[in-house]
């Protein structure tokens, strides 16, 4: 039972990535991740995104798969890491064929943490 325990949480935390890890990379002139804001919210609502993250609601997402660059990691975002509209637009681009993942952080822990935002 340990082990299935062990693997399980294994699965579960290869889905996400670390705000370091994605802001490290995002630096970088030819960075392999891009950012998807999938919350599905009109910008008056939402007021601000994190820096350079392309707006892309989960409820649209299906629509758009053909836009995305293959050889690129995805990593989706919502408001907050309890939320499933993340992980909605993660399985489908997982689904899709796609290298994804989810912020750990979701714009909640990355604006806790003072790191780039931009106003929409």
């Amino acid at each position: 039972m340990q082990n299935e325990k062990i693997n399980f949480l294994k699965t579960y935390l290869s889905l996400y990535i670390d705000h370091t890890t994605v802001l490290e990379d995002l630096n970088q002139p030819d960075s392999k991740y891009v950012l998807l804001d999938v919350r599905n919210a009109p910008a008056t609502i939402k007021k601000d995104q994190i820096k350079g993250a392309i707006a892309m609601p989960a409820k649209d997402l299906s629509a758009h798969l053909t836009e995305l660059d293959k050889s690129k990691t995805y990593v989706v975002y919502d408001w907050t890491a309890g939320t499933t509209l993340g992980k909605e637009a993660l399985l489908t681009l997982l689904s899709a064929g796609f290298e994804a993942c989810e912020l750990s952080c979701a714009l909640e822990g990355w604006k806790g943490m003072r790191l780039p935002v931009e106003t929409i």
